[in-house]
C-alpha cells in the first residue's frame, strides 16, 4: 500500500490545502525533503564543517541517481544545473569547420543557449522545428547527417509537456555517427527512464521538479567507456583523480564520470536529492506514468470540451505530464489560481498545468471551478 498514490500524497503536507500543478517548475515540499534538510541544519550546528558526512550524502545522492536511470555510480558527474551539464558535454567536443550540432526549438532555452555559445568554435547549430507543438524523429531525419557531431533531444518540452521520439533520435543519430544527449529534466520522475533502453551517450536531469528535492543540483549521466575528444574545460577539485590531494601544480582527470565536476558542491542541495530519490525510489514508474497520464487525459478532456485553446498535444501518446493552457495574459491567471491556493506555472503565451504521482481527481476538479470563475470575471 505504501507505493499507491493516496499514501504517497499524505507525504505532502501542503497539499491538505494546495493543490500543486507546479511539478514541471518545482516539485511540492515532502515531509521528507524538510527533515533532509533539517538534518543538515543539525549537522551544522552540531559539527560545523563535517565535510566526512556532507561527502557521503553527496555519494548518497550520485548513487541514488545512477539506481534510478538504470546506470553505474561511476557514469554518474554531479553539477550544479543542466546548463552546467550541457557545457561540460559540449566542451568535450572537437567541434570545428563543417561539423553540425542539431538541437530543437523545444529545447530549454538554459541548455539551448549552450548549444549556440558553441557556435563560437566554428560549428553550424541547426534547430529541428516543432510542427504543432511536437517534434518526430523525420524532423530530426532531415538535419542529422554526417556532418552531425552531436545531437540534443528533450525526453520531453517543457514548453508544452509533449513527449519527444528520444530513443528514436538516439538510434538515429548513432546510425549516422553522432554523439547524443537527453535532457531528461521534465520527465525523470513521471516518465520511465533507463539509460541502457536509451542507449544514449549523455543524459542531463536536475532535482527541483518530479525529482522532488531543490535547486543548486543536478546530475550528469555519462556512458562508460565514451571517450572525451578534449578534456573538460571547466573542471577544479572534485575533477580530480583525488579530490583531497591539495596538488596545484598538476591536474588529472579520472576515468569515470566524474571528470566532469568541477568545484565544492551544493551541500544542502545533496540532501534535498536524497530525499526526493529515495521517496521515488520504491515506486514502479510505469504507475506513476499512468496515473500521470489519467490525470492530463482528464483535464485535457474537460478543457477542450469547454472551448479552451491548449497548447499541449491531444494524442495521449504525446502528451506528457503536463497540460499547456493558452491564455491572453497567463501570469493574471496564475495569479488568480494562486489566490485559491493553486499553485502553476505560466511561461510564454501558456499557464502550464503539471502533474506528479501526489495529484489525484479532486485537484482537477478544484481548478476547473477556479477557472469557470476566472472566466466569469
Amino acid at each position: 500500500m505504501s507505493g499507491t498514490p493516496e499514501r504517497f500524497r499524505q507525504r505532502f503536507p501542503a497539499l491538505r490545502d494546495t493543490v500543486h500543478l507546479a511539478s514541471c517548475s518545482q516539485g511540492a515540499l515532502s515531509d521528507a525533503l524538510s527533515a533532509a534538510l533539517a538534518e543538515f541544519q543539525s549537522s551544522l550546528l552540531e559539527h560545523g564543517a563535517p565535510w566526512g558526512i556532507w561527502m557521503q550524502r553527496w555519494e548518497r545522492a550520485r548513487t541514488a541517481f545512477a539506481a534510478f536511470i538504470g546506470a553505474e555510480p561511476d557514469e554518474v558527474a554531479i553539477v550544479s544545473s543542466a546548463s552546467h551539464g550541457a557545457y561540460q558535454v559540449a566542451s568535450t567536443q572537437r567541434f570545428g569547420e563543417g561539423r553540425r550540432l542539431v538541437t530543437t526549438d523545444l529545447e530549454f532555452p538554459s541548455v539551448a543557449h549552450v548549444w549556440l555559445a558553441q557556435r563560437t568554435r566554428g560549428v553550424e547549430v541547426v534547430h529541428v522545428p516543432a510542427r504543432d507543438g511536437v517534434v518526430r524523429v523525420e524532423d530530426y531525419a532531415r538535419l542529422v547527417d554526417e556532418r552531425a557531431a552531436l545531437v540534443s533531444v528533450p525526453l520531453v518540452t517543457y514548453a508544452n509537456g509533449s513527449r519527444l521520439p528520444a530513443r528514436e533520435v538516439v538510434a538515429l543519430a548513432r546510425e549516422r555517427g553522432a554523439r547524443t544527449v537527453v535532457d531528461a529534466y521534465q520527465g525523470a520522475g513521471v516518465e520511465p527512464v533507463d539509460v541502457r533502453e536509451l542507449d544514449c551517450d549523455y543524459l542531463i536531469c536536475g532535482s527541483l521538479k518530479y525529482l522532488l528535492g531543490i535547486s543548486g543540483i543536478a546530475f550528469l549521466y555519462v556512458r562508460d567507456g565514451l571517450r572525451d575528444e578534449v578534456p573538460p574545460a571547466q573542471t577544479g577539485w572534485f575533477g580530480r583523480v583525488d579530490p583531497f590531494g591539495f596538488d596545484p601544480r598538476s591536474i588529472d582527470y579520472p576515468d569515470t564520470a566524474r571528470r566532469f565536476e568541477s568545484g565544492t558542491p551544493s551541500v544542502p542541495s545533496a540532501y534535498g536529492a536524497v530525499a526526493g530519490l529515495g521517496m521515488l525510489a520504491p515506486l514502479d514508474p510505469h504507475d506513476v506514468r499512468r496515473h500521470v497520464a489519467g490525470l492530463t487525459a482528464s483535464l485535457d478532456a474537460e478543457l477542450r470540451a469547454t472551448g479552451e485553446r491548449l497548447d499541449s498535444p491531444a494524442d495521449p501518446a504525446l502528451r506528457g505530464p503536463m497540460v499547456a493552457l493558452v491564455d491572453d495574459d497567463p501570469d493574471a491567471l496564475a495569479g488568480f489560481l494562486a489566490t485559491r491556493r493553486i499553485v502553476a506555472s505560466p511561461r510564454g503565451r501558456a499557464v502550464r498545468l503539471s502533474f506528479h504521482y501526489y495529484n489525484d481527481d479532486s485537484d482537477v476538479r478544484r481548478l476547473l471551478e477556479a477557472l469557470r470563475e476566472y472566466r466569469r470575471g
